[in-house]
């Protein structure tokens, strides 16, 4: 571990012209009397490896001194895919490890083009959790991702919507993705795939058995029909709405992107007064009550009449509540 940050302090060195023991220490995650340490452990070496003192000092290399050190481990190589998400690659453990991929590929760079590398990363920054949602807790990512790398079969508590709501699973882990800030686990067992939500996942346990990964499995692929068939079976049902010209428009800030797109490809030609009919993919009753809601005095179910009842009668239970407020404005 301390031949590796030995390293990472050179190639740190060489990609920049100087570099303060606090700056080395932050982006080692070490204590700076560690770097001061570290330092006289190359200075020892025949590094050469100068300390300016004063405020504007630092550490630097004697100009022209170029270590050979940018071959990248087994590690680096694998984790290069991670380089543009650094909360990804901190998630699965691997924050260190892209960090030195990183600087091994920027001093394997010449000059101008480290520069322009270093800009799109100044310039650059991709933050994947969706707007006011927290990231979820997921204690059992690493090991999960560990049991990825290796072809380890897994098995673990699970917490579902269905009932019984806990259940055990056991599967092989062919892959993991990251979707709007949540992590989920592709899970193989009996010809069967899987999709697992990471933070659902309680009592993990790593079997010893290793399992051979399907060579034809493509995660992507894989993915990509899960979603498309996840938006099929959640929307089973469908409610005829009429909408004002404004919430028609509205409706892709409103509702979820399957939804909101296939409201409006299903519009009719807008009738006399100009409102629309669509129709609303809707997964459930429950579900579709706050959803219409949300669409404000703009929208009128049609059909079925269950849930237009079901919305009137939450509409006129909100207005009881707010009656004390009638005739009156918050405006100035």
């Amino acid at each position: 571990m301390r031949a590796s940050r030995l390293m990472s302090i050179l190639l740190l060195l060489q990609t920049r012209d100087r570099v303060t023991a606090q700056e080395l220490a932050e982006q080692l995650e070490v204590s700076v009397r560690t770097v001061y340490r570290d330092m006289e452990s190359l200075s020892a070496a025949g590094i050469p490896v100068y300390g300016d003192p004063g405020h504007e000092g630092g550490y630097r290399l004697v100009d022209g001194f170029r270590a050979r050190l940018n071959l990248l481990t087994a590690d680096e190589a694998e984790s290069l895919f991670l380089s543009g998400l650094p909360g990804a690659a901190a998630d699965l453990g691997l924050g260190a490890i892209v960090t030195a991929a990183n600087l091994k590929v920027m001093t394997a760079l010449p000059p101008e083009l480290r520069d322009r590398a270093g800009r799109v990363a100044e310039r650059f920054h991709l933050d994947a959790p969706g707007w006011y949602t927290a990231a979820e807790p997921t204690p059992y990512l690493t090991t999960v991702a560990d049991a990825v790398w290796n072809e380890r079969a897994l098995r673990f508590n699970y917490i579902r919507w269905a009932t019984p709501h806990l259940v055990t699973r056991t599967t092989e882990p062919l892959g993991l993705i990251l979707k709007s800030g949540n992590w989920y686990l592709v899970g193989h067992l009996d010809d069967r795939l899987r999709t697992y939500r990471i933070s659902r996942i309680m009592e993990l346990q790593v079997l010893d058995a290793p399992f051979t990964r399907p060579p034809d499995f493509d995660l992507a692929a894989y993915w990509a029909g899960y979603l498309e068939s996840f938006d099929q079976r959640r929307h089973r049902d469908s409610a005829r709405v009429r909408l004002n010209p404004e919430t028609f428009d509205r409706l892709p800030e409103l509702l979820d992107a399957a939804s909101a797109q296939a409201a409006q490809d299903s519009a009719t030609a807008q009738a006399p007064d100009g409102y629309y009919e669509v129709r609303l993919p809707i997964e459930s009753l429950d579900r579709a009550v706050p959803d219409i809601l949300r669409l404000g005095a703009g929208a009128e179910v049609l059909a079925p009449e269950e849930l237009r009842c079901r919305v009137a009668a939450e509409a006129a239970e909100m207005a009881r509540r707010y009656a004390d407020c009638r005739g009156q404005s918050t405006r100035p």
